[in-house]
């Protein structure tokens, strides 16, 4: 069953996210992942605590999973906390 990855963010330092959205997306290939969408967030209902969001498909919830807790993944997660404040959240 397709599972996703909804990241909420908010920007940090321009620079370092720009380094890491590069090197992250080259994280997917080997897990079948893809950015479905990516921007700013229009609250339809509720407040909106951070400003953005990328929506990332899977082909499944353990595909999902072994993406983020990946080498590759996880050598970057320093990098993405100088770049912004985030939450992931797995849906499916």
């Amino acid at each position: 069953m397709t599972a996703f990855i909804i990241v909420s963010m908010k920007p940090n330092d321009p620079e370092k996210l720009q380094q890491y959205s590069a090197a992250a997306a080259q994280t997917f290939d080997a897990f079948d992942g893809e950015i479905i969408t990516k921007g700013a967030v229009t609250a339809l209902h509720g407040d909106v605590s951070l400003p953005a969001k990328a929506v990332i498909q899977f082909p499944s919830a353990q595909h999902a999973s072994d993406w983020y807790q990946s080498d590759a993944y996880q050598a970057l997660i320093s990098l993405r906390n100088e770049a912004m404040t985030s939450e992931f959240h797995l849906v499916g």
